[in-house]
């Protein structure tokens, strides 16, 4: 099971759920771990009966709300403790240093940095990695309209001191209005649709999802991506 963490203060659900609706369409089992504070997925993914903590459904995606560990989630579906979960990949959602380590990120295959570039969001996503005791590998994914270099200078000048090794790889979602509005009319109707969100926001979404495949499936990405484009 490869992991994926999304790590940081700013809303990044919605990202990791149409990434993760991109690889069950190629038919990877994918199972999204909502790890926040907030736990914006028990509202945004339907559930008939929401309980403390839940594994439901969504879209042939699972979707794991209110859980501290992947011991955790074991012990829910009923799974010895040693065993390992049948998936190809794990989602992390992931916005405290107690999820990074109850979650073992060291150990995790990609870290992103998910932030916007106001002061708040750069500075609590930081903080989140504030206790680090091992240097982490993290990949920048910033949303911004019109992010520039003085803005990625400013973020690496405040992440100085932090045990941070940064990628040169920076993932841009230039995010539109519109992307904003087409995501909340994608949840009232409970969907997941790629059709009417911007290129530019599509494009950075594919980037990232390649990073996370083998090469050789790049063709059948594009493949399956394309067909999801056409669904209404």
């Amino acid at each position: 099971m490869r992991k994926i963490s999304f790590i940081g203060c700013y809303d990044k659900i919605d990202l990791i759920l149409y990434i993760a609706k991109i690889l069950v369409a190629m038919d990877k089992k994918v199972l999204v771990v909502d790890s926040t504070i907030n736990q914006k997925a028990k509202y945004i993914v339907p559930v008939i009966k929401p309980t403390k903590a839940y594994v439901t459904e969504f879209e042939a995606i699972d979707v794991a709300v209110g859980f501290n560990n992947f011991e955790e989630i074991k012990e829910y579906l009923g799974m010895p403790i040693h065993a390992e979960l049948d998936y190809d990949f794990a989602l992390l959602d992931i916005d405290s240093y107690e999820g990074l380590v109850n979650f073992n990120i060291n150990n995790a295959d990609t870290n992103y940095f998910v932030t916007g570039l106001d002061l708040y969001t750069l500075k609590k996503g930081l903080e989140i990695l504030s206790g680090l005791t091992e240097i982490l590998k993290l990949t920048k994914v910033i949303f911004s309209k019109n992010a520039s270099r003085e803005d990625n200078d400013y973020l690496n000048y405040l992440s100085l001191g932090y045990k941070i090794e940064w990628s040169d790889e920076i993932v841009y979602f230039p995010f539109e209005v519109g992307d904003q509005s087409v995501i909340a009319q994608n949840q009232r109707v409970s969907k997941i649709k790629f059709k009417k969100l911007s290129e530019q926001y599509k494009e950075a979404m594919i980037y990232i999802v390649e990073q996370i495949l083998d090469q050789n499936e790049y063709a059948m990405m594009k493949r399956v991506f394309k067909q999801l484009e056409k669904n209404v």
